[in-house]
């Protein structure tokens, strides 16, 4: 081990010398030869005289061995002599060194999230049916809050917040695919400005910054999405990461780029349902594979940490720990998440370590939110902050000068999916106060679960909550809603994840919509029968389905799920059957127009399948799909001239696809245009993926120009390549 550092400055520059290796300069310059033992004995001499001011402590340490090197009294005190008067000098420096102010540097930042967790299930929070060692160490070495309230259960929207300090009604990503508007800065951006170096894994394609998370990327590095085509069927890979692959995806990416300081966000999504634990996990926790994920993820957390304290970056970190949101465990009916506002779904662990040994094994009970931990890292931090937090810094509660509830306001526009009302909680002074079609009102003193509404309208604590929420929400910037359609990859990656991918657009006010709480039966089969469709379970999920529909023959997100169920299986009649319904139910949902319009074409209705995809592209214009199909159609209505109008359309959008081309050719041969079809298909021919369609195209466009060479060449080409396949 080196001994005691020692800066020097030189030239406006620094750098730092062991004193052991300051001793064998001094020796060398002396001509002195001496041995590791003597080294040793004179780097103890400098730290010491750093110290205690004096030479005598250490004078005959110092003496005896230069009288065993030197062989004699006389010189070892000669020697002494020309050394102290260096060694002197060098403690001056040292002390003179130590006494020069040196900025400090700015803490590397890591923010893990776990997807889904309950506070409650959590061992440090009390729950003994779990072990999560490595959170447990971590409130040990940092700040536990018990009462920490995230305002959204909802993958996307809930880490928008944390990642903004905004409630979802100020940074407006309320559902999946809702870009983040640019005027709202993030961690990222805020800390990448102060020269942190900054990344970001993601364990879930619902946090996809290219598909269904846009703008969250902003101010990373790097961004580990998922794949834009990946190569498996498998869950794994496709649209969930393990939680030790993230971790190791983050440690490679920090190993590759060592340089502090580091603001790293690691997200596992493992304790989301499915609830799939691998082993040994999934025989340990039998019974109960939530808690079983939760000690999973755990593990790749202690995974993380020790990567961390190996390279040397964890005693000086600031390190958040927080859920996303949690989980209803069949409380209040509720499955899953994202439906309702109780404590169940959006009461999470937050935990906090400061660099050194700050604030270790604190507690704080008092209310918090999760828009408070980015406001807090920029006070720590000392970096300006935005115009606008809905957070404020939690500052006061770590240095004991504040014990105050925060009011903690919910969110969700989940429901919105399925055509329900959206739900508006506050949870302040005790009471939960739920604004829904059925109003709900908890005293939390008393009924901690939830499950004795004493809602009265003249209530003094009602009166006060609804003008509180009516206020943010005159306050709240208007919404914009996105026009873009989400590609089919997308769609079917909410589906794989359990959230339902309807089109929002729904008519009539909150108020008249129905409450979630009367459809929550509903929500629990759809739910089911997403899941059970991605495994491929499709019998399963037919029959959750049609279970919905016994409870409401007129559920549309029912509807439109069998028929993309039936479209899938091929039977393209009934599929056509239940997608129309759908759109008799919700006649704006751009989707299920185009499936009903892909499944009437397949089954031979070509008018059906053209009034069904000029629906949905009146809806969503931007929908390449919709135009390539459309254009299909209109060839076999041999409508050339609205076919070219489509497929020109559809290359507007993607230029490159082939398939596109190739329809856009044939119908310039039917009308006779064989120039431009040849403009069109001679650049594909000379593709190394030109297929034989290609080149029959191309002979007949050649044939139409009189060119009866090129066309028997391009006729011969063909053949061959039906030959090779």
């Amino acid at each position: 081990m080196e001994g005691p550092a020692l800066r020097t400055h030189d030239f406006g520059f620094r750098f730092t010398l062991s004193v052991e290796a300051m001793c064998r300069c001094f020796f060398d310059k002396l001509k002195f030869p001496v041995n590791l033992t003597t080294m040793r004995h004179y780097s103890a001499f400098f730290a010491l005289k750093r110290t205690e001011r004096s030479t005598g402590p250490v004078l005959l340490p110092v003496i005896f061995p230069l009288h065993r090197e030197f062989g004699g009294l006389s010189l070892a005190w000669t020697a002494m002599v020309r050394i102290s008067t260096l060694a002197i000098c060098c403690a001056a420096a040292v002390s003179a060194a130590a006494q020069v102010p040196s900025q400090r540097p700015m803490p590397d930042v890591f923010l893990i999230t776990i997807d889904t967790l309950r506070a409650d299930h959590v061992h440090c929070y009390g729950y003994e049916n779990v072990e999560t060692p490595a959170l447990d160490s971590l409130a040990r070495d940092g700040i536990r809050f018990t009462h920490a309230f995230t305002p959204s259960p909802i993958t996307n929207t809930s880490h928008t917040t944390i990642l903004t300090g905004l409630l979802p009604s100020s940074h407006g990503v309320t559902d999946f695919a809702l870009p983040l508007a640019d005027s709202h800065p993030t961690w990222a951006e805020l800390l990448k400005q102060k020269g942190y170096h900054t990344a970001a894994f993601i364990g879930a394609v619902i946090l996809d910054s290219k598909s269904l998370a846009p703008g969250l990327d902003r101010g990373f590095d790097f961004y580990d999405n998922f794949p834009a085509h990946p190569q498996t069927r498998a869950r794994w890979g496709r649209v969930e990461r393990r939680a030790m692959d993230v971790a190791q995806h983050a440690n490679n990416w920090l190993t590759a780029h060592p340089a502090s300081p580091h603001f790293v966000w690691v997200h596992l999504y493992d304790p989301h349902d499915p609830y799939e634990p691998p082993a040994p996990y999934d025989q340990k926790y039998k019974g109960h594979p939530y808690d079983g994920e939760i000690a999973y993820a755990d593990s790749a957390l202690a995974k993380f940490l020790s990567f961390l304290k190996l390279r040397g970056w964890y005693q000086n970190s600031i390190i958040v720990v927080v859920g996303d949101h949690g989980e209803g465990l069949k409380e209040h009916n509720e499955a899953t998440h994202g439906i309702f506002l109780y404590d169940s779904t959006i009461h999470v662990p937050l935990i906090m370590k400061l660099p050194g040994r700050s604030q270790t094994g604190k507690v704080i009970e008092s209310q918090v939110r999760t828009t408070d931990i980015l406001p807090t890292m920029i006070d720590l931090l000392k970096i300006p902050a935005p115009a606008h937090f809905d957070g404020e810094s939690l500052k006061t509660y770590l240095d004991g000068t504040d014990n105050v509830d925060r009011i903690a306001i919910g969110e969700t526009d989940y429901p919105l999916r399925f055509g329900w009302a959206p739900l508006r909680s506050v949870r302040a002074e005790g009471v939960k106060f739920i604004q829904a079609p059925h109003p709900e009102l908890y005293n939390l003193r008393t009924d901690p679960g939830e499950l004795k509404n004493s809602y009265q309208p003249s209530d003094p604590t009602v009166q006060k909550f609804q003008a509180l929420l009516s206020d943010l929400k005159a306050k709240a910037p208007p919404k914009t809603a996105s026009d873009a359609s989400l590609p089919q990859s997308a769609t079917t990656s909410l589906n794989a994840l359990g959230y339902a991918n309807s089109d929002r657009k729904n008519s009539g006010a909150p108020a008249d919509l129905p409450d979630p709480k009367d459809k929550i039966e509903e929500q629990n089969l759809l739910h089911t029968a997403m899941i059970a469709s991605d495994d491929n379970r499709l019998g399963e999920a037919r029959a959750a389905l049609e279970k919905v529909l016994a409870l409401d023959d007129k559920s549309p997100t029912a509807l439109r799920q069998l028929g993309e169920l039936e479209l899938q299986a091929g039977d393209y009649t009934k599929a056509a059957e239940h997608l129309q319904r759908a759109l008799k139910v919700r006649p704006n949902d751009a989707t299920a127009a185009f499936e009903a319009g892909q499944a009437l074409q397949k089954s031979g209705n070509l008018p059906g399948a053209r009034d069904a995809l000029e629906s949905s592209l009146k809806l969503m214009p931007g929908q390449f799909p919709a135009r390539l199909l459309l254009g299909q159609v209109y060839v076999g209505l041999k409508d050339t001239k609205n076919a070219q109008d489509q497929l020109e359309a559809a290359l507007l959008l993607q230029p490159n696809d082939v398939e596109a081309q190739l329809a856009l050719a044939q119908v310039q041969i039917a009308s006779g245009n064989f120039a431009e079809a040849v403009q069109q298909l001679e650049p594909l021919s000379k593709s190394r993926t030109a297929d034989a369609k290609v080149f029959e195209l191309l002979s007949q466009a050649y044939s139409g120009q009189g060119k009866l060479q090129e066309a028997r060449q391009a006729e011969m080409a063909a053949k061959r390549l039906k030959k090779n396949d």
